[in-house]
This record gives structure tokens, sequence and C-alpha cells, in this order.
């Protein structure tokens, strides 16, 4: 299973995401590394463990003030083997299809940015996307067809559940594990939200998660080197 750190970029820098409330999130205080600018962010959590992916929330684009394609190309640039995901909230059929082939990185589909479920169906035939399933303290978000018909989903899908982003709560092991058992053998669920430690990654694997997207708990030391490595053997 693999373990997909996440930054969230605001204004320039990494912050410290929690529950959603974006309008409060502040610059990321890490254990791993002083300071919160996204390439020394990114080398510290490399140096923790050999990271695949990286998932980049570009919250200026998500909330129209902006965007960070510069300090994502640097980050594609300096890394080059590390496949990057990048929700930027983008739902325009071309702007997608020039992500598609320019990048930089591979689109996140959110369904909490689509009013309907046309406008998310032209939107995943523009190109390779990861579709997120996003839920908040009240349950779904975005079109209902997205969350229940699984035909719509592409071979990667995400169960992202914010009200637990940074809240110490744990994983939506419930939600995870009912979109695995729909999913089938042809698409992979990664569980987002939640993840306190190891006990979590192994409830997740346990329910059939194929990964789990992880942030606070690299930062603060509670899924260090040895907790990563001790993880990844256990699956060998």
């Amino acid at each position: 299973m693999d373990v997909i750190p996440v930054i969230d970029l605001m204004g320039g820098r990494v912050v410290h995401a929690r529950r959603g409330e974006r309008d409060a999130y502040q610059p990321i205080e890490s254990r791993l590394v002083r300071g919160s600018a996204p390439l020394a962010i990114v080398a510290a959590l490399l140096a923790l463990a050999p990271f695949r992916r990286l998932y980049v929330a570009d919250l200026d684009a998500i909330r129209g003030r902006g965007s960070h394609d510069v300090e994502i190309a640097a980050i594609a640039a300096t890394f080059r083997d590390l496949e990057i995901w990048v929700d930027r909230g983008e739902t325009d059929v071309m702007a997608l299809r020039r992500r598609a082939v320019a990048g930089p990185g591979i689109s996140i589909l959110g369904t909490e940015s689509f009013a309907d479920v046309f406008a998310l169906k032209r939107a995943l035939g523009a190109g390779e996307a990861v579709l997120s399933l996003d839920h908040d303290a009240r349950g779904r978000l975005g079109p209902v067809e997205a969350h229940e018909d699984v035909r719509l989903w592409p071979r990667r899908v995400i169960v992202m559940t914010l009200a637990r982003v940074g809240a110490g709560l744990g994983p939506d092991l419930e939600r995870v594990g009912d979109a695995a058992a729909r999913a089938g053998a042809r698409r992979q669920v990664f569980a987002a939200g939640g993840v306190r430690g190891i006990d979590d990654l192994r409830a997740l694997r346990a329910a059939g998660a194929a990964g789990a997207l992880v942030a606070s708990a690299l930062h603060d030391g509670r899924l260090d080197h040895a907790a990563l490595s001790g993880f990844a053997a256990e699956a060998r």
C-alpha cells in the first residue's frame, strides 16, 4: 500500500491543513525541516522515505486567487521520478486537456468543484486524472452520481474526508472500505484524511485501500523513518 505525502500550498508556502477550514491555515511547522518553502519540504519528505507520489493541493487556485504552477513545476523538475497529483479545483475541459499534455502534474478532479455530473463526465474525458470523492462533516460533496455510480470512476479514486484532515480523528474506514469493495479489481481507492500513525495505515490496508494520503503524521514524527520502513516491509 502506498503512503502519499500531501502538501497544501497557499501564498507560496506549505501550510498546515485542518478540517478543510482553508481561511485559517497557517504555514506548516515541521520536525523534518525549518521553514515552509515547498522545495525544502518536499526534499525533507523524500529524505524520510522513498515516496513514489506526492499530492499537491493548490489552495490559491482552488479559491480563485492565483496559482502555484511555478512552484509545482520546480518540484517536478527537481524530483523527476516523483509522480505528482495536483488539485487546482480545475473544471474547464480545455484547461484540463492542456494539463494532461503539458502538466505540471496529474490533475485531481474533486467532486466539490462540480455542480453537476455532466460537467464532471466531460472533465473526466479530458485526459488522465484522479477522481476525488469529497466529503465534509455533513456528508458527500458534489454530484451524487459521482459517489454512487462506479462506472464513472477512473482507475484511481480518492475518498477525501475533509473534516478529518489534520484533526486527529482517524481515517474514515467505513467509507474507504465501501468504495474499495465497489471499485473491484480494475480501480484503486486511496484514503485521505485522518491518518494518525501506523495502526491507521494497517487498518486502511485491511479495508482494501491501495494507498493513503498523509501530512500531519509525517511532520510531527508519528510516522517516522522506522515506522514507514517497517510498514513497507510488512507488505513484502
